[in-house]
């Protein structure tokens, strides 16, 4: 026994290098004639950054074909643009580091209307798997102001945490 070499363990990659692996899995992932409800983040600043566009930090932005359409838009103009796609439109979030917040905290400009006409399985969280940890089980949250949304967000949801990798990972109200 003492003449077998322990086996090897894998290292945690770099947080930087790990919100890099999210922004290029996300960058991989966009459609043509998609629009894209960007929330805020430094996450997702990464992923316009990987798009090769400008993303604001602290503002949800609107993104298609390429280009950012609206910056820093307000929930009128969430849901405007989300009327005019016709069904063609994700929301991609994360949730705020320490707290889990996905909806409620930070990107009030995307209301429950906004959430509820596009529906959860058009929602993408992402998120490294360092972010995930640091919640130490504790549940993605939601509070949106309507418990009609709150509910349907309630369960489990795929987070984007790398390159051809998404965790399932709880959501509560």
């Amino acid at each position: 026994r003492h003449l077998i070499q322990g086996a090897k363990s894998g290292s945690e990659p770099s947080d930087e290098s790990a919100a890099m692996a999210v922004a290029r899995e996300m960058a991989r992932r966009v459609e043509p004639g998609h629009l894209y409800v960007l929330g805020p983040g430094t996450t997702l600043r990464g992923i316009g950054r990987e798009l090769g566009v400008e993303k604001t930090l602290l503002g949800v932005d609107l993104f298609k074909d390429g280009e950012i359409i609206a910056r820093d838009v307000t929930a009128t103009q969430v849901a405007k643009a989300v009327g005019d796609n016709e069904g063609h439109t994700s929301i991609v979030v994360t949730p705020i580091g320490g707290q889990g917040h996905i909806f409620g905290r930070g990107n009030q400009q995307i209301s429950p209307g906004v959430i509820r006409q596009v529906g959860k399985d058009a929602i993408v969280v992402v998120a490294t798997t360092t972010k995930l940890a640091a919640l130490r089980g504790r549940p993605l949250l939601v509070d949106t102001g309507d418990p009609e949304v709150d509910d349907m967000l309630s369960g489990y949801i795929r987070v984007v945490t790398g390159i051809n990798m998404e965790s399932v990972y709880r959501v509560s109200a």
